[in-house]
């Protein structure tokens, strides 16, 4: 993301947030990725923490809360995919801090007051959640510290704080083991040293639309709302989104040639209200081959396994997916992935080979 495209970026972005950069790469020139954040043992993300829940006083407020509650779960179960599986993202990992920022300009204008009585956000910086097992948690980094400065320089608040503090850290990630923040707790000054953390930097993104289905574009995931509220389980988003990280990790939509058409799809369906128009037919989506779609089975359940998820269950998700939305359903996820049986052949295989391993303490290597 260039610098003087900020603007589009934010009128898209402010609504649905990915896990903020602080928490990534915070790289200042590409897009903020997700909840990202080696290995062993598997750790969670913590849910933010907010200020007691109050009723909500509007519809602006009711919806944000709806909002959060469907982000906060995504990133939730994202945490540990990332964290765990830096090896397996080949190219696509970086260094990251370990917790997520928000002001109360990270939701659209129509939501900033609600972000700031509903969830205590104002404009300045404040640590949202931290990731359990993460260099910010080791270091003491806690919900509700405000960020005040980086390596002694202060950080700006306002509108733009979260690309002005990815402007700062960027070039500091690529270059150091750890970074000195100073944070602000119950108006008390405090400097901590905090260690980067190794992860997968791929974007996690929530759609808004309620179709069912899932989209990767070589650096972003984006699970839709109707996906997440298909999965019963955890364990079942963890398979929608590990697939999406394999399809990046193993280049396949470069392959395909739809990195443009991903992007396009991923672009529209963050904003506020997308234009689901565009969604008719395939929207410009090649199905998935046999075998590009095999090799993303198998690499994602050993990120689920890595991830400290359970994959005995996966057959069977995916099989219920099929049935509830098979490939004539358009804009459905089978109809992307068509292959379901020999998806479910590999998928079998795969968690036999990674139960196998478990038993006998193997390193789970695909």
């Amino acid at each position: 993301m260039k610098v003087n495209n900020y603007r589009q970026w934010l009128d898209v972005k402010r609504y649905a947030v990915t896990l903020p950069l602080i928490l990534l790469t915070a790289c200042a020139t590409q897009e903020p990725l997700p909840v990202s954040p080696s290995l062993p043992p598997a750790v969670a993300i913590t849910k933010p923490v907010l200020p007691p829940i109050k009723p909500p006083k509007n519809p602006q407020e009711a919806e944000l809360r709806a909002l959060v509650t469907q982000q906060d779960r995504l990133y939730a179960v994202a945490a540990p995919l990332l964290v765990n599986n830096a090896d397996l993202c080949r190219n696509n990992a970086r260094n990251l801090l370990g917790f997520t920022a928000k002001t109360k300009y990270s939701y659209s204008s129509e939501f900033i007051e609600a972000a700031q009585a509903s969830l205590g956000l104002s404009d300045e910086l404040q640590v949202t959640g931290v990731l359990a097992g993460s260099g910010a948690a080791e270091a003491g980094v806690k919900p509700g510290d405000l960020l005040a400065t980086i390596q002694g320089k202060p950080v700006p608040s306002g509108p733009n704080a979260e690309r002005q503090a990815a402007l700062m850290l960027g070039p500091l990630v690529s270059r150091s083991t750890t970074i000195n923040l100073g944070l602000t707790r119950n108006r008390q000054n405090i400097n901590l040293n905090v260690p980067l953390t190794r992860a997968c930097a791929f974007g996690i993104e929530l759609g808004n639309t309620d179709n069912v289905n899932s989209f990767a574009d070589g650096r972003r995931v984006l699970i839709t709302a109707g996906m997440v509220k298909f999965t019963q389980t955890d364990d079942e988003l963890a398979y929608v989104i590990a697939r999406e990280m394999a399809h990046n990790s193993l280049m396949h939509i470069v392959r395909l040639r739809m990195t443009a058409t991903m992007s396009g799809i991923i672009d529209n369906l963050i904003r506020l209200r997308p234009d689901t128009t565009s969604l008719s037919g395939g929207a410009g989506v090649k199905p998935y081959t046999q075998q590009l779609d095999v090799a993303a089975d198998k690499l994602a359940l050993y990120m689920v396994a890595r991830a400290g998820y359970k994959v005995d269950n996966a057959a069977a998700f995916w099989q219920r997916l099929a049935a509830a939305y098979p490939v004539t359903v358009a804009n459905g996820y089978t109809a992307i992935h068509p292959s379901t049986t020999a998806r479910l052949d590999i998928i079998q295989k795969t968690v036999a080979d990674i139960t196998a391993k478990q038993a006998v303490g193997s390193a789970l290597t695909p």
